[in-house]
């Protein structure tokens, strides 16, 4: 343990990392692939980010900074829910591109990056102890977004299907939640939140209304606060692509939960969304919450000075946000280059023999090397996600830590390398499995 200088929070931070994958990804850092200079190099499949429309998005952020005169407000301090400008901006680009009716900028807080926000609202809504389900496989960070300040516990919703290896944390039910608040309270504990994310990560899946509908009303009956993150909404694959349609028994279509909040106007109905993902811009830090519960919104605004969003930055995406020309262009062609690299990489893991589940949306691909196992346990996930990197070179995600009972399942984020890096990634992937097959 770290010396006795920091206190036991502290200490614990130390000693654990945010991520099993960071020491690796940094080492995959450190020689980085390049077709030519570098053909050998490692290529990390394991950090959410989407690279590959950066490049339209630089150009139109570049010429804003430029031909835009910074507003009188920019250097001051402005509102705690985010300033005014931006509020505007993002209620409007969120109505036309994911609700699909009026959002009230009034009801938007916005802190930096997704983590925030997650944190923030853990902070407001519950109490040290509390517990927040989540159906499985999930993000393995949110257990440390919503402990590290709020103290909340989490809950994995493992369903059958999850038991039994792929699943797309949608086929969760009623039944389901019931016993996990049955268990919960058990234990004399308060199932506090529900938080849902759709897409999913890792899996892809998408919730359906009737699905949404059902679980809101559960919740709001039993005062239970329903989070969706939809920090995904945007990055959608076409299902009815020809080279992957078949895989889909039904083509679902992602419908925000914004509207479900609208008709209900209640407490514990609340959306999180962010701009890292659909706009490939992580580090600028810039996430949300949605709600129609004011003094929710009040409390996180009070305590959100710690997680304010620079003002320079909210100045440039309202910019960017409010040119619904570009932005309309750009959701489109984004989706476009999501599922030609998705079909890319869908295509390859067919002809590996690699199972996977048939996303609908996210950056990921989840897939199953449980094959390769020499012990079915965490340690020999580990073992296999470490020999795999070592002998290509391409650095997944390990399983360990998104909440699901089976061993040998890995996350490959798909579109954060050029298409070069992609394809040297499966073939070298494909050289491992053919290997590994052949022992």
């Amino acid at each position: 343990m770290p010396s006795s200088s920091l206190s036991d929070r502290g200490a614990r931070a130390a000693a654990t990392p945010l991520r099993i994958d960071y020491d690796a990804f940094r080492e995959a850092e450190a020689d980085l692939f390049h077709p030519t200079t570098n053909p050998s190099g490692k290529i990390p499949l394991n950090i959410a980010e989407n690279r590959l429309s950066w490049p339209e998005l630089k150009s139109r952020i570049e010429a804003i900074a430029a031909g835009e005169e910074i507003a009188d407000w920019v250097p001051g301090y402005t509102s705690t829910r985010g300033a005014p400008a931006f509020r505007e901006a993002l209620a409007s680009f969120f109505s036309q591109h994911l609700a699909g009716e009026p959002m009230d900028p009034q009801r938007f807080v916005v802190s930096a990056g997704a983590t925030g926000v997650i944190e923030m609202t853990a902070l407001v809504l519950a109490e040290a102890g509390d517990v927040a389900v989540i159906p499985a496989p999930c993000y393995p960070v949110y257990e440390r977004d919503i402990a590290n300040v709020a103290g909340m516990e989490r809950y994995d919703l493992v369903t059958r299907s999850a038991e039994g290896g792929l699943a797309d944390a949608t086929d969760f039910t009623i039944p389901d939640l019931e016993a996990a608040r049955s268990e919960i309270e058990s234990a004399g504990k308060r199932f506090r939140m529900l938080i849902l994310t759709t897409p999913n990560n890792p899996t892809g899946g998408i919730l359906g209304v009737d699905q949404l509908e059902a679980v809101a009303d559960w919740c709001v009956a039993r005062k239970i606060h329903l989070v969706v993150n939809e920090i995904y909404g945007l990055s959608l694959i076409d299902t009815r692509h020809p080279a992957i349609a078949s895989e889909y028994v039904e083509h679902r279509v992602f419908t925000s939960f914004a509207g479900m909040i609208a008709d209900r106007d209640c407490d514990y109905l609340h959306l999180w969304y962010a701009l890292s993902k659909d706009l490939g811009i992580s580090g600028f830090r810039v996430g949300m919450a949605y709600s129609h519960n004011e003094d929710f919104l009040t409390g996180y605004a009070n305590l959100n000075l710690t997680h304010s969003v620079s003002n320079h930055t909210q100045w440039l995406l309202s910019h960017l946000l409010a040119d619904a020309d570009f932005m309309t262009g750009y959701v489109s062609r984004n989706k476009d280059r999501l599922t030609e690299a998705y079909v890319f990489v869908a295509g390859a893991l067919r002809s590996m023999g690699v199972s996977y589940v048939p996303s609908r949306g996210s950056l990921f691909a989840w897939i199953n090397l449980s094959e390769f196992l020499e012990d079915d346990s965490e340690e020999g996930e580990l073992a296999l996600w470490r020999d795999l990197f070592d002998t290509t070179g391409v650095l997944l995600t390990p399983g360990v830590g998104f909440g699901h009972a089976c061993h040998g399942l890995f996350r490959v984020v798909y579109p954060c390398v050029s298409h070069e890096a992609l394809a040297e990634a499966m073939r070298r992937l494909a050289g491992f499995v053919r290997g590994r097959r052949a022992r």
